[in-house]
């Protein structure tokens, strides 16, 4: 007994006696073969964890990671034997290595591995005692050492701990459970659900699933399995609950000129500008966010339209879901940069909401802060002044209200080959593509990616009615005839598709390819994969770039697959093609040659 109690009297907290005696009459009980861990750590957030699994990996044999629900990350080193691990735990402990709140954890309450990273050793048994640890008997005690400031390189020191006030009785703590408000019930049922032990609704009403989710939570954390919790549990449960929001100073923002009151984490953004219909908070910290708070009068139309404009962001990636009904709409994109999140609502003339940009990775962050904002945001009379702001903000067709709009990384042309809307392009324009569009809006699959030929056929997935459809010349073109390219030479800056007029210099190409004719005249990058036609409409073949390796050349040589090789590439695909021109066709004038030559060609952009 003199032995237990000098152990006890070595721990931090007072009130862990008794917890102290049961720890060392269940030391005694356990079998010391059992394949346990020591964790050492745990963190809110999974990059953090991979930070400080990272840098205890230069100090300690055997560091995994491993998540433990609730939206927090374990570090652990093992596994071993648990005769083994409580050796291992009492002399890193004493050694300075690992802070002195330490503990034997068992494989039951570790989730899916993060680190190291790939690894999946849960299940595969024990590993030897790092060199130098000796195993102990199975009943030894584990022996507390008075507190040291961890020796451990670049990591912070461990908080020292406060003496433990007294706790509840279960009488007490249903008296206490009774005087709080619904409201606070149904935060403790929010946090609950949280830290992973509740799953019902959030109702205020402490039933049978609240209970056991009570009981559930006090077991995981070694208190007394009673299923109501104390006030001071309920505080544990509470500071657990905000430690993911420490440092970010949460605070309750009002901007009267834009009429909106909302919780912004003001440590990691700060107020930037006004543009209209945006007011636009930057980075202020280490986290890369930014939030917008939305406001302009308006109505339905006006929403919608903004709708349609913030996709078009680049704060706004392409996948996410996103909803719109009559009077509100939200946006959620996300990538491997960023998580964006829009709502707003129109009532009774004014339009308002916010965007919250977050990085990726930081997830349990960016929802806690989501909700923050969400849950206060509040509108006050007034809306953002169309004319606010300084005027001196950089103006560009890339910039809505100074955000960058979103750009493919290539743009190149096409031109329908059925009426159903298929589309022939070059290759090289649906290469490492995460989406294809035509004409930024219109959403494509490849159908065939011909690269031994350079033709891509795209079939969009919504009907299309051309006004156009290419017809190919059923005989080569005479050398020296005239050609006509169109094609968006700028990428998609113009809105309609550019013409260029030239001759055919040559039906083979620099080094005799028969597949390649070479063009007197002049083109951009923009116009690969546009049409070449003939003074009669019919397309002689399709703009390609130079071949590979080519030198230096001036500035009026092209080049353009003909259309057999186009043609070709189309029956490969299982694209029936329209019947070939007529031969007897008379000669368009420049202006019908246009007009056709327009309707036909599409633009082809490639997006990350």
């Amino acid at each position: 007994m003199l032995r237990i109690l000098s152990i006890c009297r070595s721990a931090f907290f007072m009130a862990a006696l008794f917890l102290c005696v049961a720890s060392t009459a269940h030391a005694q009980a356990v079998n010391p073969d059992e394949v346990v861990w020591v964790q050492i750590e745990a963190q809110p957030s999974l990059a953090r964890a991979t930070d400080r699994a990272r840098a205890y990996t230069t100090l300690l044999q055997d560091v995994n990671g491993f998540s433990v629900g609730g939206g927090w990350y374990a570090i652990v080193v093992g596994p071993y034997r648990r005769a083994d691990a409580e050796v291992v735990l009492r002399q890193y402990r004493r050694d300075g290595l690992i802070p002195r709140d330490s503990f034997v954890q068992i494989s039951d309450r570790l989730g899916r591995q993060f680190w190291p990273v790939g690894a999946n050793v849960l299940g595969t048994g024990a590993v030897d005692a790092p060199e130098g640890t000796v195993t102990a008997p199975a009943d030894v005690p584990i022996t507390v050492v008075p507190d040291a400031a961890p020796q451990i390189t670049e990591l912070a020191p461990v908080a020292e701990p406060e003496p433990a006030a007294a706790d509840e009785t279960p009488a007490q703590a249903q008296r206490s459970e009774q005087l709080l408000s619904r409201d606070e019930k149904m935060e403790l049922q929010v946090m609950l659900r949280w830290a992973g032990f509740y799953t019902a609704a959030i109702d205020g009403a402490f039933g049978r699933g609240t209970r056991n989710s009570m009981a559930a939570w006090q077991e995981a954390n070694n208190y007394e399995k009673t299923g109501i919790l104390t006030t001071l549990q309920r505080a544990a449960l509470k500071k657990d609950y905000n430690a993911v929001l420490e440092g970010l100073d949460l605070q309750t923002v009002r901007d009267a000129q834009a009429g909106i009151e909302v919780v912004l984490p003001t440590a990691a953004v700060t107020f930037d500008r006004y543009e209209p219909p945006f007011a636009q908070y930057k980075q202020a910290g280490d986290i890369d966010a930014r939030v917008l708070l939305i406001s302009q009068a308006g109505n339905q139309d006006t929403l919608f339209g903004l709708y349609e404009i913030m996709q078009t962001l680049e704060i706004v990636p392409l996948e996410g879901p996103r909803e719109r009904n009559n009077s509100s709409f939200t946006l959620v994109g996300e990538n491997g940069r960023m998580i964006s999140y829009t709502e707003a609502s129109l009532e009774n003339g004014e339009i308002k909401g916010f965007t919250l940009i977050w990085p990726a990775g930081d997830e349990e962050r960016r929802r806690r802060v989501l909700a923050e904002m969400r849950s206060s945001f509040t509108r006050t009379p007034g809306v953002l002044n169309a004319s606010a702001g300084s005027g001196g903000a950089q103006q560009s067709i890339d910039l809505l209200s100074g955000l960058q709009i979103r750009k493919p990384k290539m743009s190149r042309s096409g031109f329908f080959v059925t009426p159903s809307g298929d589309v022939a392009t070059t290759s090289a324009a649906v290469q490492s593509c995460s989406r294809i569009t035509l004409d930024g809006d219109t959403d494509v699959e490849v159908i065939a990616d011909d690269t031994a030929r350079g033709v891509a056929l795209l079939r969009p997935k919504v009907a299309l009615a051309p006004l156009a459809v290419a017809r190919f010349a059923g005989a080569p073109a005479r050398l020296q005839s005239d050609v006509a390219v169109a094609g968006y030479s700028f990428e998609g800056v113009l809105n309609a598709p550019s013409m260029s007029f030239g001759t055919l210099a040559d039906v083979r190409g620099l080094n005799g390819e028969d597949t390649i004719s070479r063009l007197a005249l002049r083109t951009r990058a923009g116009d690969a994969g546009g049409p070449v036609l003939d003074r009669t409409g019919a397309v002689i073949g399709m703009m390609t770039t130079a071949p590979e390796g080519s030198p230096q050349l001036p500035d009026d040589v092209s080049f353009a697959l003909n259309a057999a090789t186009v043609v070709a590439a189309s029956a490969s695909a299982g694209v029936t093609l329209p019947p070939a021109a007529d031969e007897t066709t008379v000669g368009l004038t420049s202006f019908q040659l246009s007009e056709k030559a327009s309707g036909m060609t599409v633009l082809v952009s490639c997006w990350d």
